[in-house]
């Protein structure tokens, strides 16, 4: 194939236009200790401290690199691309320590990955000349150092270190199809052939111990977790409960196993990390067992929350009773162990009962009392998501997903009865009210945020490759949606880089990138290894691919689209038609040279047709399609802003069909949207996967550590597109982000506070208090003013300063809205509704999945997200990963509704996150002991909530050290001090104290985060 030299047409190679710097990459607990430390990282200037910690801390090689390298020679190769080893001679003359060590820079891992997939290219014939292989080799170098596009996470990982530094090991068992061959191979190796897919879909049969069945299941999906991928099954083979078994009795039922399949996947952290496996469980809506599915997480919550509250209460009534008895010892002697005589030991009894502590409990703990125990140890659980409470409980491995037909869809609307269905003779089992099914489906999304909806129907739709069977599952994120034992491979383009300066979108730029990449994942497929004999064929057979985008909610928000519009809807619509478009035509452009996929002759009819139906789409036509049972949303012309890129994807779309035709397609499938968490750090993106913005002020890493607040980086560039001068805009950010001064502040200011006895001295240290405060309110203590100006300027006692509640400038005189201005003026409202010049007609511009800041009301839709996705979806090979994000306030029939319009609009999957449904977000009640804070509370919702708790954890932490004065005391080099962990909001807190020699707290360190 001819690959066009666009991006390095003018630089003698991929780095020369870009500057570089070496940087300080750490990371640290939020305990403070160290997790990660480098020096001397070398990264492109313009990368984010947050994508150098990315690629030095997961995707640098930390080990066996050596640092003398030799090329081995290959005839068939030209010798730029041959592959490098240890050269052990020159080792041999270096300090043993040295030989061997880390990548150090980021271009060491654009090479390995960039020459990689160029050597497996040449190789497998993939280009027409040396000169098209060297430019293929360039310009990948040239997208991954600008971060305009970046794989999936384990092609960072592995691909490259055999062809780059010669890394090898013993084979994992894993296999491949010899590309000259097409023959199965075991592999002998465990880098020579890396393993660069992260998606995974494995089929299981009704069998409890053979080779494909239950348990072999456990075994594979193991394989994967500890190479760091993810898998998803449909478990609807296996039998419900109470079916017969063929040596007699009845079978355990689906749940049983799959609560087998949980504890396995728990006991794997995924890749050697600390998450948990990545995993997804699907059932069919007509399995036996579909309701205890439906309703598996929602009890386990139940159970989280009984352990949690019983454990509590458990462990106050039991030492209340032992203290009743020890109490009475004295006086009463044994007869203090008696109820009838020890009165306090009998209240406390009744209280527990009241409260349904177990008898057999109580009388334990009076005979624990007697034999001289003054306590009891009774642990306690918290509703932190990775505590113990959420470990001892089922179903928490796993996304869990319901299999939803349009005949059951149906069969709601009409009120009818629907059969679950025997697995094993295909009987009726029972017959439900269909209507009662969903609402349980609505209620477990409502109250635990699982299960997900796949609509199997419409996914079978538009499935390139029924022949060969339906599409039962996808992989853990739902993106990935094909046949049994396939693998997936996925790579995802930043938008925000094929932005002009003028907001036009650059097209001939991003088609030259999607046919590359598509190039990408294909020459991927050939190089690769797979965990299973099945897998490494069927990819090979169909050579699936996973092309897809980030910062989509970035772009539409730079150039002043809102998020929920019809011309939001429409670009997002466009660019995706293109990207699939040019990523097929690309595929028949392979299979003209190379041979379509293996799988494909049974299937050209269906692919051509599925290709047919995403070309009408992309014309945006209402009619004409084949096979379908419910219509797409076709591409908005009318209000597209750009409409080059329609052209551009309708051209690409009929080259598509043309070339297929002719000669086929290279790949079944060709695009997925990922959620491109990791690797949209590296690239530095707003927002990830098809995502809106979740916030307009962030946090920015500091190379020193800390961070430092900072407006959106692309609400500027949508405010000039609004119309907005640099006058207008600075004011803009800086009522977001606060001024970090008093100096011209409205209510608390230089001149009203220098009216209260305020001096320059004072105002200073206030000054330098203000520039990193989250609220007016933590400066002004007499830490920062001193004890001395309290007392005796500002007339204030012991007792006021030293009361955790105390509010220093309501004392002085400023009223609560004065000090919510200046508060305002200074530390910025983290939301623009409200602010200066900007007219209410672009609020929506704005508009992220949260409300912003504490006084931000304005939040996107659950609607709008899915009204993006049905956008979307139709130029889409698999399907869209995408959570919808609903308010506190959200009640069943709105989930119910999300999934029913979802079904409507032909979406393939969804999933929804109502805010507070998980128990691992609500407040802890210790901390609502003042009635002006369930005041405050009452109407807030739950990230605002966390806020006010956090704020009130602040003021109340600061132990007061009365003797010691305002002189500061230094602290010794080596101290000791106490760590505290709580959980806020679902935030964890951690409070580190350090103490003087004397044990007196010298300083109290905060961290949260989530």
């Amino acid at each position: 194939m001819r690959i066009e030299r666009r991006f390095t047409k003018d630089v003698s190679c991929p780095y020369a236009g870009q500057e570089w710097r070496n940087a300080v990459s750490e990371i640290r607990n939020p305990d403070g200790s160290i997790v990660f430390h480098m020096d001397n990282v070398e990264v492109p200037t313009n990368w984010s401290q947050v994508a150098t910690d990315i690629i030095a801390q997961k995707y640098f090689r930390k080990a066996g690199v050596p640092q003398a390298l030799k090329t081995v020679e290959e005839n068939d190769v030209p010798s730029w691309l041959w592959r490098k080893e240890a050269d052990l001679d020159a080792l041999e003359n270096m300090p043993k320590d040295q030989r061997y060590g880390s990548e150090s820079s980021a271009k060491q891992v654009f090479d390995r990955l960039a020459g990689t997939w160029t050597y497996w290219g040449w190789k497998g014939g993939y280009f027409e000349s040396e000169e098209d292989a060297r430019t293929f080799f360039d310009e990948m170098r040239f997208m991954l150092s600008n971060q305009m596009a970046a794989p999936n996470s384990p092609q960072w990982f592995n691909t490259g270190l055999h062809w780059a530094y010669g890394i090898d090991g013993p084979a994992q068992g894993h296999h491949y199809v010899d590309f000259e061959t097409g023959k199965l191979v075991k592999s002998k190796s465990s880098y020579e052939h890396p393993q660069p897919h992260a998606c995974f879909i494995q089929g299981v049969s009704d069998d409890l111990v053979n080779d494909g069945g239950i348990m072999d299941l456990w075994t594979r999906e193991a394989r994967l977790f500890k190479y760091g991928s993810g898998t998803g099954s449909n478990f609807s083979n296996i039998r419900g409960a109470g079916e017969g078994l063929s040596g007699g009795g009845k079978s355990s039922g689906l749940m049983s196993f799959l609560k087998i399949g949980d504890r396995a996947a728990g006991a794997i952290k995924s890749g050697g990390t600390t998450r948990r496996a990545a995993k997804m469980v699907v059932v069919d809506i007509d399995h036996p067992d579909i309701e205890e599915f439906i309703n598996w997480k929602v009890l386990e919550e139940q159970k989280v929350a009984a352990l949690v509250s019983g454990s509590k209460l458990n462990e106050i009534h039991l030492n209340r009773i032992i203290k009743a008895c020890y109490d009475a010892k004295p006086d009463l002697g044994e007869k203090a162990f008696e109820p009838k005589e020890n009165k306090l030991l009998k209240k406390e009894i009744i209280a527990a009962r009241k409260v349904m502590i177990p008898e057999n409990y109580v009388q334990r703990v009076i005979q624990f009392a007697k034999q001289g125990y003054t306590s009891i140890e009774f642990k306690t659980y918290n509703t932190d998501w990775d505590s113990d409470a959420y470990l001892t409980v089922s179903g928490q491995n796993s996304n869990n997903s319901i299999r939803v037909t349009d005949d059951f869809m149906k069969s709601v609307n009409d009120g009818a009865e629907w059969n679950l269905v025997n697995r094993i003779d295909g009987s009726v089992a029972r017959s439900i009210s269909a209507k009662d099914l969903w609402r349980d489906v609505g209620h477990a999304a409502w109250a635990c945020a699982d299960p997900g909806i796949q609509f199997h129907t419409t996914i079978n739709d538009w499935h390139t490759c029924p022949a060969s069977g339906d599409i039962r599952a996808s992989n853990p994120c739902s993106e990935y949606m094909f046949l049994d034992d396939t693998a997936c491979n996925l790579a995802s383009l930043n938008l925000m880089t094929f932005r002009s300066k003028d907001g036009s979108f650059k097209v001939e730029d991003f088609k030259h990138a999607c046919r590359l990449w598509t190039m990408v994942l294909e020459i991927s497929v050939l190089m690769a290894q797979f965990p299973s004999k099945e897998i490494a064929k069927l990819s090979y057979e169909y050579r699936t691919l996973g092309l897809g985008f980030a910062n989509i909610g970035g772009l539409l928000m730079s150039l002043g689209m809102s998020y929920d519009s019809d011309e939001g809807r429409a670009l997002c619509g466009a660019i995706t038609a293109l990207m699939t478009g040019v990523a097929y035509a690309t595929s028949a452009e392979m299979a003209s040279e190379l041979g379509a996929f293996p799988g494909y002759k049974k299937n050209a009819s269906h692919m051509l047709r599925v290709i047919r139906n995403h070309r009408r789409a992309a014309y945006g036509q209402e009619d004409g399609y084949e096979q379908l049972h419910t219509k797409p949303v076709p591409l908005d012309i009318e209000n597209l802003t750009d409409p080059a890129i329609g052209v551009a994807a309708g051209e690409a779309w009929d080259q598509a069909l043309e070339i297929g035709e002719e000669h086929g397609f290279r790949n079944a499938q060709a695009t997925v949207i990922a959620p491109t968490g990791t690797i949209g750090l590296v690239m530095d993106c707003d927002t990830t996967g098809i995502e809106p913005d979740f916030a307009l002020v962030k946090f920015k890493k500091l190379a020193g550590g800390g961070y430092f607040k900072i407006i959106n980086r692309i609400v500027p560039q949508a405010l000039t597109v609004l119309g907005y001068d640099d006058d207008q805009i600075d004011e803009i950010k800086r009522y977001a982000v606060g001024h970090s001064t008093l100096k011209g502040a409205p209510g608390v200011n230089h001149e009203t506070l220098k009216e209260r006895g305020f001096t320059t001295k004072e105002l200073d240290l206030v000054e330098e208090q203000l520039k990193n405060a989250f609220d007016i309110k933590f400066v002004f203590n007499q830490w920062t003013l001193g004890t001395d100006f309290c007392k005796e300027t500002l007339g204030l006692t012991d007792e006021q300063l030293n009361d955790y509640n105390f509010d220093l400038l309501a004392a002085i005189g400023f009223d609560r809205e004065e000090i919510a201005a200046a508060n305002l003026y200074c530390c910025g409202a983290m939301t623009l509704e409200g602010a200066p010049h900007l007219k209410e007609v672009h609020y929506s511009v704005f508009d992220c999945a949260n409300p912003c800041g504490k006084i931000g009301k304005r939040s996107l839709s659950w609607q709008s997200h899915i009204y993006m996705m049905a956008a979307a979806q139709p130029f889409i090979s698999g399907a869209i990963s995408k959570t919808i994000n609903m308010p506190n306030s959200a009640d069943v029939d709105d989930c119910m509704a999300a999934y029913e319009l979802s079904w409507s609009l032909a979406l393939k999957a969804n999933a929804l996150y109502r805010d507070g449904s998980k128990l691992s977000q609500p407040l802890n009640a210790a901390l609502l002991d003042d009635a002006d804070l369930e005041e405050e509370l009452e109407e807030k919702s739950v990230a605002e909530k966390a806020e006010v708790v956090a704020e009130r954890i602040v003021e109340r932490i600061v132990e007061v050290e009365r003797e010691g004065g305002t002189k500061r005391k230094r602290l010794p080099e080596r101290r000791k001090g106490y760590t505290q962990k709580a959980i806020v909001g679902g935030h964890k807190v951690y409070l580190r104290t350090g103490e003087y020699d004397d044990g007196s707290v010298g300083e109290i360190f905060i961290d949260m985060h989530k």
